[in-house]
């Protein structure tokens, strides 16, 4: 596969009190519930991580072993929101506690059959309520007081705009040169 070199924008965004916090704009085309995972595994979340980002250039959990993957769910407060249709999965948000109160949304997305229906509007709203109330779920956690993320011009071309319609504002932005495959990898080898 030809490498090519992209230059690649990366916007770190933030909402810093709950109310920042926007609904989406229209209800989704399809009905979707959404629901914490209370019993994430490895094999749920890399089949999620990798159906989402395979479109868009995730490949920093790729290599991830089994363990790997167990040791990043086992950690207290880490959270994985999945959004069903009609009991399919179609996308999901997964949620970092981290220190002073603060939680990362570290991956959000839809599946590529869910693009274009208006559901990623609801669930990032969800999932920002979620960071929100995060420390209501998990006894000795701190009140959240700023949630963040980051997406890149690797991402879909929606989800910039879908964070700042939810309310998160850009705090800082960097340009990286970045050595990239033609096209993305695909939900698993052989995809493409």
């Amino acid at each position: 596969m030809p490498i090519r070199h992209l230059d690649v924008t990366t916007w770190y965004l933030e909402q810093r009190d709950s109310a920042d916090l926007r609904p989406a704009e229209r209800e989704p085309e399809t009905a979707a519930e959404i629901v914490r995972a209370e019993m994430a595994g490895p094999e749920l979340s890399r089949f999620l991580y990798t159906a989402v980002g395979g479109d868009w250039y995730w490949l920093d959990r790729l290599g991830w072993s089994y363990e790997q993957w167990r040791n990043w769910l086992a950690r207290p407060g880490v959270e994985t929101w999945v959004a069903y249709v009609r009991g399919t999965p179609a996308g999901y948000v997964e949620l970092d506690p981290q220190a002073a109160g603060e939680v990362e949304i570290t991956h959000f997305g839809l599946l590529r059959e869910f693009h274009g229906r208006g559901l990623g509007g609801h669930l990032l709203a969800a999932g920002a309520a979620r960071a929100w109330d995060l420390a209501g779920r998990w006894p000795g956690r701190e009140a959240t007081t700023r949630v963040w993320v980051h997406t890149c011009s690797n991402d879909g071309p929606a989800a910039l705009r879908n964070y700042q319609a939810r309310g998160f504002r850009v705090y800082d932005t960097k340009v990286e040169t970045e050595a990239v495959e033609h096209t993305p990898p695909g939900p698993w080898p052989g995809a493409r």
